[in-house]
């Protein structure tokens, strides 16, 4: 008697469930119809805006350990949280095709991320993202000089007026108005990650998205441990170790998401959606840390949005002005 109400329950439940995946089958198809192009600009969308959650912590944990020590325990986690994955698959199906690109990928991010991690401490989360903006140009002529990419004027014209954004967000810093020096380690750190994503874009011809994600986090906490031994280790607390957990979770799907992008489109085509993340920044860091954007943050991330909407729906129509078709 007292079970008939529970299976009631769960029959109602069942057309509703099965409503909910016909929903999502159909949501994939139609995204599978999409231009690649476009596909791969989606993929970049939800990769910056999980790289911005995951940078206002990292900002919040490298105030109160070592920076290298934050870097290394980000990275411990991202492998945590993909442990599971990796051993119900099977250790074999996840051993990668050329072992010395992923740890010449994952040495290179860890400079990096070194020069990165020193300097978050000083600047605030919207100029952070901001400098950032620089590893685009840098992808964009990495992309044209190693992979011969197609650079047509509109990509061309975005990063250039993307860029300009970014020079109105950061002049006044390296003017002396704060924070110069940060600003100038920050900045370093950019064509040092563009050449990483160029090596991720490259192992992407022959190694799935999920493969290069697990090695990054193996390679790159590998690589971190000795900084993080010898910058004065102190032991995290039960609450610190939480969020390192969910920055693992948030770094290893934004890293899945942006190997995706590359997968399926120009590297190049795809980097005008990251000036967008200024936005998100903005928001995070005046909620987060009180760090209200300046009038030149803001300038400039009107011009940023410009430059990205305009290039999104210009790649939308391809070379010719029709859909592009890669």
């Amino acid at each position: 008697m007292e079970t008939q109400p529970g299976a009631a329950a769960i029959r109602a439940h069942r057309p509703r469930r099965h409503a909910l995946l016909r929903r999502a089958a159909i949501t994939q198809r139609r995204v599978g119809r999409l231009d690649a192009t476009v596909r791969g600009l989606m993929w970049s969308l939800l990769a910056g805006a999980l790289f911005v959650m995951l940078n206002t912590l990292m900002r919040g944990m490298a105030l109160q350990l070592s920076p290298f020590q934050t870097q290394f325990l980000r990275y411990l986690m991202g492998l945590v949280v993909l442990a599971p994955l990796v051993l119900r698959g099977g250790l074999a199906s996840w051993r990668p095709r050329n072992i010395g690109g992923q740890f010449t990928r994952g040495a290179v991010h860890t400079f990096g991320l070194a020069l990165w991690f020193l300097a978050i401490p000083h600047i605030t989360l919207a100029d952070t993202t901001a400098i950032g903006f620089t590893t685009p140009i840098f992808i964009m002529l990495g992309a044209w000089l190693v992979f011969r990419e197609p650079m047509r004027w509109e990509r061309w014209l975005a990063a250039l007026i993307g860029f300009g954004g970014v020079l109105i967000v950061v002049a006044p810093q390296l003017s002396g108005a704060g924070g110069g020096g940060w600003s100038l380690l920050m900045l370093a750190s950019s064509p040092i990650f563009a050449a990483s994503f160029l090596i991720t874009k490259a192992l992407t011809r022959y190694e799935r998205p999920t493969v290069i994600v697990v090695w990054q986090s193996i390679t790159v906490a590998v690589c971190s441990l000795p900084l993080a031994l010898v910058s004065g280790w102190q032991w995290p607390s039960a609450l610190q170790w939480a969020v390192f957990l969910l920055c693992g979770m948030l770094g290893s799907a934004g890293h899945y998401c942006l190997t995706r992008s590359f997968s399926i489109a120009d590297i190049s085509a795809t980097q005008s959606v990251k000036f967008l993340d200024l936005v998100w920044a903005s928001a995070l860091g005046w909620l987060v840390f009180g760090d209200w954007p300046s009038r030149w943050t803001l300038a400039g991330g009107a011009v940023i949005c410009a430059s990205t909407l305009w290039i999104a729906r210009r790649e939308t129509r391809g070379p010719g002005g029709g859909r592009a078709g890669r």
